[in-house]
Order: structure tokens, then sequence, then C-alpha cells
């Protein structure tokens, strides 16, 4: 078998995480589909390796997406954890982050402030972010 095989440790919750990133961070996405996927499916691990595990030969690893740069600001960075099983030629995908913020957009249609989405839940608290992100550039 040649390459790796894509899997899931949570398909249902990862394709929800995944259908929201397409919905609020299109460029995020099609990174992900079209240049990440296909590199982690030939063996090329991109991104941080944040640990291994020597008794089940694992290696987990953090690659970060492209974002725009306020979104980043007010609900941090997008990024995909991921487990490598070497021996199985298996790829586990674990989680897509944020994760409050997209499992949010997925559940209900969010709104945005100054072209950033805000959350439901802590609307006041993301739009006083964005508000202070704003002033600080325009010093």
């Amino acid at each position: 078998m040649k390459g790796f095989v894509l899997d899931y440790i949570n398909e249902n919750e990862f394709k929800k995480l995944e259908r929201a990133l397409k919905k609020y961070n299109m460029l995020a996405y099609k990174k992900l589909n079209f240049e990440y996927y296909p590199e982690l499916r030939k063996g090329n691990f991109i991104g941080e390796l944040i640990s291994k595990n020597k008794s089940e030969k694992t290696e987990t690893y953090e690659l970060k997406l492209p974002s725009d740069s306020m979104f980043k600001q007010v609900h941090g960075d997008v990024t995909l954890k991921y487990i490598v099983y070497k021996e199985q030629n298996i790829v586990m995908l674990d989680t897509l982050t944020p994760t409050e913020i997209l499992l949010e957009g997925h559940m209900a249609e969010l709104t945005t402030y100054k072209g950033v989405m805000i959350s439901k839940a802590n609307a006041s608290k993301d739009m006083f972010k964005i508000d202070l992100l704003n002033m600080l550039q325009n010093k």
C-alpha cells in the first residue's frame, strides 16, 4: 500500500468542525484539503511535532492553518491536531481548533462584527477584543 490513510478519532465531530471551517474560514479550508491532506497522505508530516509515544509508536503533530490576523487575535490560531501511526500507515485526524467557535458556528449562524465572526455566548467579550485591537492598530 502506498502512502498513508487519513482516518478520524471522532469522524462526526471532526466533520462538523470541517464544515464550519469551510463556512467561516475558506482560506484555511482550501489549504487543508488541497495542500495539507495530500502531503499527509504522502507521508510528509507537516506542522510541529508535539509528542512521541514510544510504547504505541505514535507521533502527535499540530499544524497551524492560515487565517485572518484579526480572527487569530480574537479567537486564536486555527490548528489541526493529528496523530501518526507509522507502522500501520495511518494518520488519525484528531481535532480542529478553536473548537468552541467552530462548533457554535456549526450549530447556528454566527454574526460578524467589523468583519470578524463573534460567538453568541461571548458576544460582548469578542466585540470588546475587536474594538481594542482596532484602537491599537489605529494609533
